[in-house]
């Protein structure tokens, strides 16, 4: 028996942060909807999985993939694992933070798989993982790697390469071989005191191996 999608199932994500969350960072505190093809749940384990062109929303969070596994933790906190169909990836689109006036900015990333932590508000993009930021609509910076976490509060990434000693050199990025990024200049801002302030840039964690030319 084919079914539709199961609709709107929502599962209320209970928020442990203390402080003021500011617009799309209170994303952790919103509700998780979910659509798909097909759901099984285990409420003894607290656990959910969806399948079939599955499609879960969270305040400005997107993720789409082929299976969603939902588990919420004794605290609370929901965790989710999106897994794509085989030889694709799955989506992740989150709007920033931006000041008043100041261009939108929009974060969206693939991979294989990809894991969101609800407790620590990570989502890490693991096997052929691409991370890109869009300003105005405009592709401003674009990582990838073999695994790539980006925290949607503090907006700072990491990025691995999984490095093999039987990787050729030539090896496409984030299958296996070194970090490659493209980061653009940020622009300086105006030093009128009316002009919108520019949003941070994406904050890496660490030192990157980037590819040379």
């Amino acid at each position: 028996m084919t079914s539709k999608f199961i609709t709107c199932l929502l599962l209320t994500a209970l928020a442990g942060a203390t402080g003021v969350a500011h617009a799309e960072r209170a994303d952790r505190d919103k509700p998780m909807n979910i659509e798909s093809d097909a759901l099984r749940h285990d409420e003894l384990t607290q656990t959910s999985v969806f399948t079939g062109n599955v499609v879960m929303t969270k305040g400005t969070i997107v993720l789409r993939g082929a299976q969603l596994d939902v588990r919420q933790d004794a605290q609370g906190y929901q965790h989710g694992v999106v897994k794509a169909e085989a030889g694709k990836r799955a989506y992740f689109r989150q709007k920033r933070d931006t000041a008043p006036g100041a261009p939108d900015e929009v974060v969206e990333g693939e991979g294989e798989i990809i894991e969101y932590n609800g407790k620590t508000d990570d989502v890490k993009l693991i096997r052929r993982g691409q991370l890109r930021r869009y300003t105005g609509g405009k592709l401003s910076d674009d990582i990838m790697g073999s695994v790539i976490t980006y925290n949607n509060l503090t907006d700072v990434f990491t990025v691995d390469g999984e490095k093999r000693s039987n990787q050729p050199s030539s090896a496409p990025a984030g299958s296996g071989g070194r970090v490659r990024a493209i980061l653009a200049p940020k622009a300086a801002p105006s030093a009128s005191p009316s002009a919108p302030v520019p949003a941070q840039p994406l904050q890496p964690s660490g030192n990157l191996n980037l590819q040379g030319k």
